[in-house]
């Protein structure tokens, strides 16, 4: 195909009246099976009154290379079937609606002589720029498939499209819209009057904005950058348990201090105040610290509010219905409190203790978006943070008790394992030091640290931060909810996308 010689400019310009006879000729040049492939006048005048933005063209050494015309329609009005002269409005463009949810693509080509050059994406990428600006739902048109002529007594157009897709078929125009991530969400027949090449057939393509937000009547708004405060908690002795709220006030304080809107505490960390009953066996040892739980929930409750910051307590004994459980809460910065288990607890746990597992699997809403927690070997089950990412989890918290660098490493890979194939975030607490005094908690080795996906929004080698081992800190980190949305649609791999439904699932009982 012809080229232009020499490229000495490249401008992207809004469609004025001025362009009109370029923008005519250049229609007729780039449908020439199409009648009436061009746009009168007053056609255009009325399109550039009613939605100027909606209407851009390029320009190449001053002369029109290709055009892209939009207007936004509310689209629970055409999400069923509709033809090209129905979402046009007759060809009025009386259809456009400046409240309207997303943004409809009327025309788009480049001329022959510009090809090749990827002018195309720059229209585009021009279209999500401002389907973004707009905070639009997404973008949709009804495709062309103008080869399809040649196939039409060999395949419907439902296994056309299949073919194309993957690639056994050759069609330019349907390749290069799903290239730019554009996907195919149906067939129209009758879609275009006169497009023979297409048997007027087209294929609805739909383009999703992971930045829209529906518009919300309450005043708090979910926060995109996000700010974790992790608590590597120093073991040692205590003489009651306002002593030990007093250290944890203390870290609560001081991550607050920093604006942080989460602080995470490890599992198990009131394990000190067992120490007053070590003359007791350790299940029975285990099952009198749990006479503080209900009290601490409380406490962090009063704290998560007059910090205003939301508190993930680590983990603590709890009895209910006369069996023993490891279980932590969520103490929101609003005052609402929700409850979590230990669904899988260690051979020592059960073996020593006497401990259950528990059966509740869940995400949780918050001010920050979604969430998932799991308690420390939980972690090492992949099947239960593949539950929580398919319910939106963005964010996993880990609070953890491990005493050898054995059992660290199993709990921090892992967790980095699950940052990686659900596409999150996954922050993980600790305890460090010893308690000489208390069986079965007498050593403890922990670095607690942020985990990320591995692309190129993020390190390189997943870590986000982590703290020094085994010494008694904070650990800050922001951790940014946009990345993870550009990561589930346009990273290098698509782990949560592209799973494998038709053969293998996960599912709760």
């Amino acid at each position: 195909m012809a080229m232009v010689d020499k490229i000495e400019n490249i401008e992207l310009a809004f469609l004025t009246i001025e362009d009109y006879q370029q923008l005519k000729d250049a229609m007729i040049e780039a449908y020439p099976n199409l009648p009436d492939a061009y746009w009168e006048e007053n056609d255009i005048k009325a399109l550039i009154h009613k939605f100027p933005e909606g209407q851009v063209v390029l320009k190449v050494n001053g002369q029109l290379a290709g055009s892209a015309l939009s207007i936004i329609v509310d689209y629970e009005k055409y999400d069923g079937y509709h033809t090209y002269k129905k979402v046009t409005g007759n060809y009025t463009f009386n259809t456009h609606d400046s409240k309207g949810n997303l943004l409809y693509g009327i025309d788009i080509f480049i001329k022959k002589e510009y090809r090749g050059l990827r002018l195309g994406r720059r229209l585009y990428d021009y279209r999500k720029e401002l389907c973004e600006q707009l905070n639009l739902k997404g973008i949709v048109f009804g495709g062309r498939i103008p080869n399809y002529h040649k196939y039409a007594h060999e395949v419907s157009p439902k296994e056309y499209i299949e073919k194309v897709k993957r690639k056994e078929i050759h069609d330019p125009v349907l390749n290069f819209q799903i290239s730019n991530d554009f996907h195919p969400s149906k067939v129209l027949k009758g879609y275009l009057e006169g497009d023979d090449a297409s048997s007027e057939y087209a294929v609805l393509l739909k383009w999703d904005n992971i930045y829209y937000e529906k518009a919300r009547n309450q005043t708090d708004i979910i926060k995109k950058v996000i700010r974790l405060g992790l608590i590597q908690w120093q073991m040692r002795p205590y003489r009651n348990l306002d002593e030990l709220m007093q250290q944890a006030e203390f870290f609560i304080d001081a991550v607050s201090e920093y604006r942080s809107d989460f602080a995470l505490f490890p599992e198990f960390f009131n394990a000190p105040l067992m120490a007053e009953n070590n003359h007791l066996a350790e299940s029975e040892a285990i099952r009198a610290l749990s006479q503080y739980t209900e009290t601490i929930v409380q406490k962090f409750t009063e704290l998560a509010i007059s910090y205003n910051i939301n508190v993930i307590t680590g983990s603590m004994p709890e009895i209910k219905n006369d069996l023993l459980y490891n279980v932590g809460y969520l103490c929101r910065r609003d005052g609402t409190v929700e409850r979590f288990e230990k669904i899988h607890v260690t051979p020592d746990e059960a073996r020593i203790w006497g401990m259950q597992g528990g059966k509740t699997i869940q995400t949780f809403d918050t001010d920050c978006g979604k969430i998932g927690i799991l308690i420390c070997y939980d972690v090492e089950f992949p099947e239960l943070s593949r539950l929580l990412a398919e319910e939106g989890m963005d964010m996993l918290f880990v609070p953890f008790l491990t005493d050898t660098q054995n059992g660290y490493s199993r709990v921090r890979n892992c967790a980095k394992a699950r940052a990686i194939e659900n596409e999150c975030y996954v922050a993980i607490a600790g305890s460090v030091g010893n308690l000489p005094k208390v069986h079965n908690m007498d050593i403890q080795y922990a670095q607690s640290a942020v985990f990320t996906p591995c692309d190129f929004a993020f390190p390189s080698n997943g870590i986000k931060a982590e703290a020094t081992p085994n010494s008694e800190m904070i650990l800050i980190a922001d951790v940014d909810i946009d990345l993870l949305r550009e990561l589930h649609k346009f990273g290098s791999v698509k782990n949560l996308l592209d799973r494998r439904k038709d053969v293998y699932e996960v599912k709760k009982k």
